[in-house]
């Protein structure tokens, strides 16, 4: 059984803002998943106030260096609260879907919400932008990563805008759930 490797482009929630390393739902995924697959490996490129385009130039390097099975992408927050056009955060995240698809990884779009200040119509076109872009990339999609902790000010820190350290096994459960059976389709197309 080859190594399956699973690269996680994000921002600072998947790169442990405020957080030790270990705390952090990567790390907690790595030991998690590590007794159902032994030669799972994480790599967190994930970088705090990181775009979807900063991601795109950085992508295509780290999809040769580390050649994963699986891209976890969480970007988009930043392009939002920086109020980026709908369109081009869409074009984006389709964009890092087909680079990561096109080196044979499968993806998962883990979606983002903004907060309502930002206007009805933006907020609302905001969140649709990631169930589109998985659509049209035709890859994985939890539509909502932060929906287990969103209403509770207790799983937040000081800034109301980065989950604590009890936040991250709630947030990581349902990306288990879609990331379990991906994991297994990878192992399978191995045999």
């Amino acid at each position: 059984m080859s190594a399956r490797t699973v690269l996680v482009l994000g921002d600072s929630i998947s790169a442990a803002y405020g957080l030790d390393e270990a705390d952090g739902w990567v790390q907690l995924a790595q030991n998690q998943l590590e007794s159902t697959f032994p030669d799972i490996k994480f790599i967190n490129a994930s970088i705090s106030g990181d775009t979807t385009e900063g991601a795109l130039r950085r992508l295509p390097v780290a999809l040769d260096r580390f050649e994963p099975d699986v891209v976890i992408i969480e970007l988009g927050g930043n392009d939002g609260l920086r109020g980026y056009p709908i369109k081009k955060i869409q074009e984006n995240l389709q964009a890092l879907a087909k680079l990561a698809k096109d080196a044979n990884a499968s993806v998962l779009i883990l979606g983002m919400r903004i907060p309502s200040n930002y206007g009805p119509a933006y907020t609302e076109k905001f969140a649709q932008t990631f169930v589109d872009a998985a659509v049209t990339a035709e890859v994985e999609l939890l539509p909502f990563f932060l929906e287990p902790i969103a209403t509770d000010v207790v799983y937040f820190q000081k800034d109301g805008i980065h989950p604590t350290a009890e936040a991250q096994p709630l947030m990581l459960e349902p990306v288990l759930e879609v990331l379990v059976p991906m994991l297994d389709k990878v192992s399978t197309a191995q045999h």
